[in-house]
């Protein structure tokens, strides 16, 4: 079992993290939404929220200026938390399906559970879906052989991400302190952010992120230089965000946390 000075807990987002390459599922059920109400919003600012509970994004996209504009111009006034109910009810049944449509698990996941397992290291979830939401993802990341010790949404707690919550939630359920003890592994800033607040160690994966928001097949259509350039701007991003350590994809965290314990051994 791991000792004190060792990673116990390693806490995993879902879309973009480990199901759903590319985050694709939450993105275009917003624009959607919007665009009943009459207001075009685009993939990328969309995205630009990803990881709040999804009503805390709806909010978040109405505070850009430009979508605060337009929603103006098409509603013929300033949006209210009304609009952003009626928005979180239009989007919901919408995030379903699409939960549903993109629920592939992301093949390093497998092998990096099954590595951290080996090393009595325990495993849980967390997302900034709504019950319904993390319900169809946490089922069909079981059917593919994905199953965490403990699984959250924000639903569950007074306020998602980036408040820290949820961690502590999963901390107290599977009996795991101090927050140093603990990795949060992300793909979205306010993952990093999360992890930050908690006092956990904050891991950002890039290929298969929201930040990225490219499908696997898109992914690996790009060129070496064009890959490189994107995951330079997303590492920046979490590095700004506080962010611990940069994987490209999942299949490097065994190493990631192996070194973390090697520096935390030289600090006790």
């Amino acid at each position: 079992m791991p000792t004190p000075n060792e990673i116990q807990l390693v806490i995993f987002d879902w879309a973009g993290t480990t199901i759903d390459f590319g985050c694709l599922a939450p993105s275009g059920a917003f624009v959607a939404a919007f665009a009943q109400r009459g207001v075009p919003v685009s993939i990328a600012e969309a995205r630009g929220p990803m990881g709040l509970h999804k009503k805390d994004h709806i909010r978040e996209m109405l505070r850009i200026p430009e979508i605060a504009a337009r929603w103006q111009s098409a509603n013929s006034s300033a949006w209210t938390e009304a609009d952003v109910q009626a928005l979180y009810e239009i989007v919901t049944p919408m995030q379903v399906d699409a939960a549903r449509k993109y629920s592939e698990l992301i093949p390093e996941v497998l092998p990096c559970i099954a590595e951290l397992r080996k090393r009595g290291i325990k495993i849980a979830a967390s997302t900034g879906y709504f019950h319904e939401a993390a319900q169809i993802v946490a089922e069909a990341g079981a059917k593919q052989g994905y199953i965490p010790d403990a699984n959250i949404c924000a639903d569950d707690v007074s306020a998602g991400r980036p408040a820290p919550w949820m961690i502590y939630r999963l901390m107290e359920q599977l009996n795991v302190y101090p927050p140093e003890a603990v990795v949060k592994v992300g793909d979205t800033v306010v993952d990093i952010q999360d992890g930050r607040n908690a006092g956990c160690w904050s891991f950002g994966v890039v290929n298969s992120s929201n930040e990225m928001g490219l499908s696997r097949t898109e992914f690996e259509a790009l060129n070496d230089g064009e890959r490189d350039q994107r995951r330079n701007a997303i590492a920046k991003k979490y590095l700004m965000a506080g962010a611990h350590n940069i994987l490209d994809s999942l299949e490097q965290l065994p190493f990631y946390i192996e070194q973390t314990n090697a520096a935390m051994r030289t600090l006790s």
